[in-house]
């Protein structure tokens, strides 16, 4: 599909361009721990969104409803996991941290759909 390929692109770029940032521009002004917790919101923006690349790359050629509803969890999974941590880092609010849990459960969501849409059709 070819919006979840747009997405995963996107979502790469914004995730380079953070990781930069961070390691650039936020290295001196944010604690060892903020700073672990933006560079751990990079790392799994950037896995998922590979995920999200690939999954859209299959639906090119093959139509599994499940990897579709993968694509979008693993979205989901980037706005609250790593969204959150970049706020927390940013903000050095750790109440935020409550939210990162959910975008973990969608993530995790993600690949077990992705698992039963290749049992079932591939």
């Amino acid at each position: 599909m070819k919006v979840l390929i747009m997405i995963g692109s996107l979502s790469m770029m914004v995730a380079v361009a953070l990781g930069a940032f961070g390691a650039h521009a936020l290295k001196d002004m944010l604690s060892e721990r903020m700073l672990a917790n933006w560079q751990t919101g990079v790392l799994y923006q950037m896995v998922h969104s590979l995920g999200i690349l690939a999954l859209g790359g299959m639906l090119l050629k093959v139509s599994i409803s499940q990897f579709s509803l993968a694509g979008w969890l693993m979205l989901a999974g980037i706005v609250f996991f790593s969204g959150s941590l970049y706020v927390m880092a940013l903000t050095g609010i750790t109440k935020l941290g409550a939210i990162t849990p959910i975008g973990g459960v969608l993530f995790i969501a993600a690949w077990i759909f992705v698992a039963i849409g290749a049992y079932k059709g591939l």
